[in-house]
């Protein structure tokens, strides 16, 4: 007759304890030990299961002199079987091995998600630097390393002095049969530059005035970074004066003041401006100049009418024919050319209008 009766709790206690009692080790199973003793031999480890297992010295080379030296009784680690019995009848482990079997699991699901991983660079070559990544060893070809420029020895140097520095990687390849793994510090970069831009995009606003650094320089105008995204303030947009050449008004480096003027966020491109950030000179030129004031003027431009005179940056007035000069003028060619320096009389003012008057023959009478 079949009875269904349920364990008590000790039986139960005391099944599981048998069940474990006949597990096995197998080689290379990953497992999570506890340090019972440091000795010169290795650390003698506790896997459970009434298992004790060995690492020995070359199996922990991955460990820094500080963890190294850290380690002690009741400390976790990670170890990877590699011989069920040695000689001595101990389970042989190695925490290089765990740690490079950790790596390769890392590496292999980032190179499937696209998530970064974090390396540290171990040594480099003519090629490219070496890279630790949780334990496993890494290569990043002198192309995706970030910021490298080749100099005159190859770039060796810059690389030996980025030894020891720890950065974030994309996986570009992972081959575990061929034991190869390839990672990109600059697709990282570039990464972390558009995730940037478009928050700078999200954040900023047209009509805003903005501090940025000047990236570079060109003929039609200059590369503002506001912190993440860049702006062009084209050659026109540069002062309220004429410019004849972007250099003349900013260098590369130098920090700025912009003007918003436009956000495209589908082509992520910002038209900014650097002479909008101050006022107009006309919008104050009654404010430093008064109708029969004499002031100094270059003729920037002759017509049949008469000749232009810049007196300040943008403000340029008109003097007649007529008031070049007290003889009878056919062109003001007879009598002035560009680039001639005049005193000149104010006839009068109209901001609004952006006008002004001017005479050369009533300086005489002033």
């Amino acid at each position: 007759m079949y009875t269904n009766t349920i364990p008590s709790a000790e039986s139960m206690g005391a099944l599981l304890e048998e069940a474990d009692l006949v597990k096995v080790v197998r080689r290379g199973e990953i497992v999570q030990g506890v340090v019972m003793r440091v000795d010169p031999e290795g650390i003698l480890v506790s896997i459970g299961r009434k298992s004790e297992g060995m690492v020995p010295y070359r199996e922990m080379r991955s460990l820094s002199e500080g963890e190294l030296a850290s380690l002690a009784v009741g400390d976790e680690v990670l170890t990877r079987v590699l011989a069920t019995e040695s000689e001595e009848g101990t389970v042989v482990l190695s925490i290089d091995k765990a740690r490079e079997e950790m790596g390769w699991r890392t590496v292999e699901e980032c190179f499937s998600t696209g998530e970064w991983v974090e390396g540290v660079i171990t040594g480099h070559n003519r090629g490219g630097v070496l890279v630790d990544v949780n334990g496993l060893s890494g290569f990043v070809p002198i192309s995706h390393v970030g910021g490298f420029q080749r100099g005159a020895n190859g770039g060796e140097e810059e690389l030996a002095r980025r030894v020891g520095e720890s950065l974030h990687l994309k996986v570009i390849e992972v081959d575990r049969s061929r034991r190869r793994a390839i990672f990109s510090e600059r697709m990282v970069l570039q990464e972390k530059r558009e995730s940037q831009r478009e928050l700078v995009l999200k954040e900023v606003q047209e009509g805003e005035i903005r501090k940025g650094r000047v990236t570079s320089v060109c003929d039609f105008g200059a590369f503002v970074d506001l912190g993440g995204a860049e702006g062009l303030v084209h050659i026109s947009e540069l002062s309220w004066e004429p410019v004849q050449s972007t250099s003349q008004v900013v260098e590369v480096g130098e920090e700025v003041q912009v003007f918003v003027m436009k956000i495209d966020h589908e082509s992520k491109r910002i038209a900014l401006s650097m002479r909008r950030t101050v006022p107009e000179p006309w919008d104050t030129v009654g404010e430093r100049y008064r109708v029969d004031q004499l002031v100094t003027g270059t003729i920037t431009k002759l017509t049949h009418f008469g000749a232009f005179a810049r007196i300040e940056g943008s403000v340029e007035g008109l003097i007649h024919i007529s008031e070049l000069s007290h003889k009878v003028v056919q062109h003001p060619k007879e009598v002035v050319k560009e680039g001639d320096v005049l005193t000149l009389k104010i006839l009068k003012i109209e901001p609004e209008r952006k006008r002004l008057a001017l005479s050369v023959k009533q300086v005489e009478e002033f």
